[in-house]
Formats: C-alpha cells, sequence, structure tokens
C-alpha cells in the first residue's frame, strides 16, 4: 500500500488488532442470522510525511451509511464545546447578519443550531441521511453529500464560500485526504478561515487510546503530518489550540496560501504557538521510527487487563454491564473477544442503538432503565473519554454498591 498523502510505498506498522467489522455497523435482530462483513484493521506510518494511516479495505460508502448511527447531540458535553466554540468563532471572527459559516460532516445539526441561533447564515455538509434527517428538524439547510474539490468548486461558483469552515472530527475520516483538503481551499473567501479538530497522535500514544482506532478513523494525525498535507493543498496553519476532547485533540486553524498576506488570523503569535507544538512533536519523537513501536504492547496490555476483570467478575458472582455503544467500545471488545457470556448488555441513551446489538461481539444494546432493574456489580463506561459526563450520570449505581469502571488507559474501578 502506498500513502494516501504522499504516495511513498508504507512499510513500518503502528497498530495490528486482526480484523473487525465496521464500528458504526450496528446489527438488528434479523441482521444476527446474517453474515457480517469484517475487514482487517491494521494502521501503518508514513515515513517520508509521517501521516498514520488504516490499509485500504473499506470504501467510505460502506462506512458512512444511510443509517449511521453516530448521532452527536447525545452528549451534553459535547453540545456544550460545540456552543463554547460557535461564541469563540463570532468573537474572534466578528461573524454576524453578514458572513457565511459552514460546517463539514454537520451530523444532526449539533453545532449549527448555536450559529443559527445567534442570527448567522448558514449551511451544513453532511452524507449520511440520518443525521441530515435530524439537523433538517432543526431548521438548518444541509447538503447530503460527500465533501471534496468537485463539490467545493460547484458551490463557490454558486457564490455560497464562507468565511468559517468548521471541520470537527471529520479530517481523520476521509480515504482522500487530499481531495477533502483541496476543498476547504475553494470553498473559502479569501480572508475566511478554516477550524480543524481532530485527536492528537502524539496524546493517543502517551494515553495508550488504541480503541480510537477503527476503520471508519483512516487518519491519526498530529500537527506535522497536516501541516505538510495542508501545504500541499493550498493552506496555511495559522494557528492552533490543544483542547481535552476526545483524549486529547487539536483545533487546527487554516487560511488560503494565496491570500495570508494581510490575513487577520496570520499573526505571529499563532505563528509561534504552530512552532511550539511542532518542536513538542519532534522532541517526543514522531519524527523517528522508534516512536510507533510500543502501542502495540500496550493495546495487548489493555486487553488482558480487561479479560481478566471480567473473568474474575464472573467467578467471584459479580454481575457486569456496560455503559455506550460507541465505537471506539467496539473497537475494544472486538480485540479483546468480549462476548454476551462475559458482557451481556450495553446501554446507550441514543434510541438509534437501542435494541440493536454491537458489531462484532454482538452484544445486545439497551436502555438505560435496563441498566437501572439490573443494578449490576459493575459497569464498564467504554466512551472513556466521556468519563465525567457519564460517571455523573450514572451516579446512582452507587446507591446499590455498584462501582464504575474504565479500561483505558489502564484498568481502573472508579471509587
Amino acid at each position: 500500500m502506498k500513502c494516501r498523502h504522499c504516495g511513498q510505498p508504507l512499510h513500518l506498522t503502528f497498530l495490528d488488532l486482526g480484523s473487525a467489522p465496521p464500528s458504526n455497523a450496528y446489527l438488528s435482530e434479523a441482521a444476527l442470522r446474517a453474515p457480517e462483513v469484517w475487514f482487517p484493521l491494521r494502521v501503518l506510518v508514513c515515513t517520508h510525511c509521517w501521516l498514520v494511516q488504516t490499509e485500504d479495505h473499506a470504501g467510505r460508502e460502506a462506512l458512512f451509511t444511510h443509517d449511521y448511527a453516530y448521532f452527536s447531540s447525545f452528549s451534553t458535553s459535547w453540545l456544550a464545546h460545540a456552543k463554547a466554540y460557535v461564541q469563540a468563532m463570532q468573537q474572534r471572527l466578528g461573524l454576524g447578519e453578514g458572513s457565511c459559516v459552514v460546517e463539514v460532516a454537520s451530523n444532526d445539526g449539533y453545532l449549527l443550531q448555536y450559529v443559527q441561533q445567534a442570527g448567522i447564515p448558514c449551511y451544513g455538509i453532511e452524507p449520511t441521511a440520518s443525521t441530515a434527517k435530524a439537523a433538517r428538524a432543526l431548521g438548518l439547510e444541509v447538503i447530503e453529500h460527500f465533501f471534496g474539490v468537485a463539490l467545493a468548486d460547484e458551490l463557490a461558483r454558486a457564490g455560497r464560500q464562507a468565511d468559517l469552515i468548521a471541520a470537527n472530527n471529520v479530517l481523520a475520516h476521509v480515504p482522500d485526504i487530499n481531495d477533502f483538503v483541496g476543498g476547504f481551499t475553494r470553498l473559502l473567501k479569501p480572508h475566511g478561515v478554516a477550524t480543524f479538530e481532530f485527536p492528537h497522535l502524539l496524546r493517543m500514544v502517551q494515553g495508550c487510546q488504541f480503541d480510537t482506532a477503527y476503520h471508519e478513523h483512516y487518519s491519526y494525525l498530529s500537527i506535522t503530518a497536516v501541516q505538510r498535507i495542508f501545504a500541499a493543498n493550498g493552506l496555511v496553519v495559522v494557528d492552533v489550540q490543544e483542547l481535552p476532547t476526545h483524549g486529547g485533540s487539536l483545533r487546527v486553524f487554516a487560511a488560503r496560501a494565496d491570500a495570508t498576506a494581510g490575513h487577520p488570523q496570520a499573526t505571529p503569535e499563532g505563528a509561534a504557538r504552530v512552532a511550539q507544538l511542532l518542536a513538542t512533536e519532534a522532541a517526543a519523537g514522531l519524527l523517528s521510527e522508534g516512536f510507533y513501536s510500543d502501542f502495540q504492547p500496550q493495546a495487548l496490555r489493555i486487553k488482558r487487563e480487561l479479560l481478566s476483570f471480567l473473568l474474575q467478575c464472573q467467578a467471584e458472582g459479580l454481575t457486569v454491564g456496560a455503559y455506550g455503544a460507541a465505537a471506539k467500545g467496539n473497537t475494544l471488545l472486538n480485540f479483546a473477544g468480549v462476548r454476551p457470556d462475559l458482557l451481556p448488555y450495553v446501554a446507550d441513551k441514543n434510541p438509534a442503538k437501542q435494541g440493536q446489538h454491537l458489531p462484532g461481539s454482538r452484544i445486545p444494546i439497551v436502555d438505560e432503565a435496563h441498566l437501572r432493574a439490573h443494578r449490576p456489580d459493575r459497569v464498564l463506561i467504554l466512551p472513556w473519554n466521556l468519563r465525567d459526563e457519564v460517571a455523573a450520570q450514572l451516579d446512582y449505581v452507587r446507591e446499590w454498591g455498584g462501582k464504575l469502571v474504565v479500561a483505558i488507559p489502564r484498568l481502573e474501578v472508579l471509587e
């Protein structure tokens, strides 16, 4: 396989999780009686541009389907994050009635609803019909299409260029990263700004967050790789912020390379922050092959810890349930080989997932009322990135003497 960005041959393995079904391919009762498609899940490193990426197996149409079940609005902390972002961008960029804001991968309108409430013209671009329908129910305009150069050119010709393009947790989700990034160059107004949020590869490694790897995440990103990809496709990184979301993320601010002269966001302070983060990554070893060699052993350690915990609970007669039918949880459970005999159900508050089964493990997804009725002794929180939010939500588990558990970065029973 060759690098999706620079085309160089790939030979360095970062992570090998065997094989797994797509992490958001939840199974209905009827689907349980049919074969399930699994793809190899192997992550490689390009030692030329340092883009970390999955092997090519599944196309985007196979992963982001019409009934895609991830709805951003079911996380209260993510809604708060989106609202704060809109307020910050409104203030920083001076957005108002004469501006245009676009969100690429707008999902269910979790972010654009706040843009709309502020009276700023906006529209979303979202390929999955299920989430686009939810956004339209909020009165938002959604273009139901995958984003790239062709769509961006069409929108630009129609006079729909943007002052701000938001791209939260989507840069990692695109197989043709050059075509995707090139679309921003065309859709931005000359002094427009695009912001990209994505999990930071450095924090992923430092936090042993191997369950962030799944087929829908084609890329695992550093500022080193992103700066090179952007430069090759007509964008300049003008600022960067480090965020606590998803176990440690970056928010990258980018401008058109042909319009940086006099650009209000191209400041010495922003350039200094970018340079500092590049230096931090280099000091951590991201530009050397050795940095990538210890990740597989960490994944194996977490797998062993989880299996030991579940087997010990079973031996001691302790009942176990889980919360959060998240994609990262599916990576963890499938790599560890967990099945309903060790983990009989996962509760989730998303109605689109309730009554379904997790892909691969085929563990039933139930509503939270089931968790309350079952009163398990231990509840495994699968979306550890929402640990505080979920722990507060499930605080009632303590009433019957139950305890909450997380598996990453290490197995921990929360006291």
